[in-house]
C-alpha cells in the first residue's frame, strides 16, 4: 500500500518515554500498516503510572490551542485521511479536537474521526469529570468511530451495562455510526470480546481471556481497526483481524514475561495475525425491535 493510498492519519493522545500505551501504541501500529502519521502528545510521562511515580509533563492549554491552529492552517492537509484521538491531560484539550475535526471536515467532508474515549475502566473515571464530559459532548458526536471499552460506555451513557443487549442500546442511543465496545460481556467461559455496532451489522469477536495484560491494547485495538476500515476492508473481516493482532500481540508479550507490548518484535502480527477469533452474530436492536 502506498503512502498515498493509504492516508496520513494525525494521532493526538498521550506519549510516554518508555511503554507501549497511548501515542507509542497508536503511531507505531498505523506507521506498520502503511501510514503516514501526523503525532501530537497531549501529555508526556516517562512511563505509564501503573509502573510507580512517573511525572506528568503538560502543555499550556493555550499552547496547545495554538499548536491546533497550526494543524488547521498546514499546507499538507490535502494528505490527511483520518484523525484518531485518545487520552486527553484536560478538558481543553478535548475542545480543540472537536475545532480541528470540525474545521478539516469543512476541507475534507470525508474526513474520518475514531475517537477512543480513554477515561476509564472497571475502577470508574481515571480523569477528571470535567474531561468527559467534553470527550462525551464535543468528540463523541462528531466521532465516525467510538472505541468505547464497556466501563467508559456505561458511563458516557448513564446506564448500567449488564448484558451485551444493554450495551448495543447504549451504543445506539449515544449516537457514532460505527461504534466498538471493548470489554464486552463474554459469551464463552473465560472468554473476552468486542463488540460492534454498525448499521445492522451486530458483530461479536471474541478470544480467551489474558491475566496480566500489559497496557496499551485499547490504544492498538483503536489504531488498527481505524487502518482496516480506512483500506476499504468488509466490515466482519476488519473486526475479526484487528481482534486477532491484538490478542496475538497480548498472548506474546504475557508469555515472554514483559510488563509492556512488545511491538517492535510483533510487527508481523498487526499485518498478518495467525490468532484463531471466535465471531457471532448478534440480533441487532433494531431488529428485535420489530418482532
Amino acid at each position: 500500500m502506498s503512502d498515498t493510498a493509504a492516508g496520513a492519519v494525525i494521532v493526538i493522545s498521550s506519549h510516554v518515554v518508555r511503554g507501549s500505551v497511548g501515542n507509542r501504541a497508536a503511531v507505531f501500529a498505523l506507521e506498520t500498516l502503511g501510514h503516514p502519521v501526523w503525532a501530537l502528545p497531549t501529555v508526556v510521562l516517562p512511563w505509564h503510572p501503573g509502573h510507580g511515580r512517573s511525572t506528568r509533563l503538560t502543555f499550556n492549554e493555550a499552547d496547545f490551542d495554538h499548536a491546533i491552529d497550526d494543524l488547521i492552517a498546514a499546507p499538507w492537509l490535502s494528505e490527511v485521511k483520518a484523525v484518531l484521538s485518545g487520552y486527553f491531560g484536560n478538558a481543553a484539550q478535548a475542545r480543540s479536537v472537536a475545532r480541528l475535526v470540525t474545521a478539516l471536515r469543512e476541507k475534507n467532508p470525508d474526513l474520518f474521526y475514531a475517537c477512543d474515549p480513554v477515561i476509564g475502566d472497571a475502577g470508574g473515571l481515571y480523569v477528571p469529570e470535567a474531561t468527559a464530559e467534553a470527550i462525551r459532548d464535543h468528540l463523541i458526536p462528531l466521532a465516525s468511530l467510538a472505541t468505547p471499552n464497556r466501563y467508559e460506555l456505561a458511563w458516557l451513557a448513564g446506564a448500567p451495562l449488564e448484558d451485551n443487549n444493554a450495551v448495543m442500546e447504549a451504543a445506539l442511543a449515544l449516537g457514532p455510526s460505527r461504534m466498538l465496545v471493548t470489554s464486552a460481556v463474554p459469551m464463552m467461559t473465560g472468554g473476552t470480546g468486542n463488540l460492534y455496532l454498525s448499521g445492522r451489522n451486530a458483530l461479536f469477536a471474541e478470544h480467551r481471556s489474558i491475566d496480566n495484560a500489559p497496557n496499551g491494547l485499547g490504544d492498538l485495538l483503536s489504531a488498527v481497526f481505524l487502518s482496516r476500515l480506512l483500506s476499504g476492508m468488509e466490515e466482519e473481516r476488519a473486526l475479526q483481524l484487528t481482534t486477532a493482532s491484538v490478542y496475538e500481540v497480548l498472548a506474546r508479550a504475557v508469555k515472554r514475561g514483559s510488563d509492556e507490548l512488545t511491538l517492535a518484535a510483533d510487527a508481523s502480527s498487526l499485518s498478518t495475525p495467525m490468532a484463531m477469533v471466535q465471531m457471532r452474530r448478534l440480533l441487532h436492536p433494531a431488529q428485535r425491535r420489530k418482532k
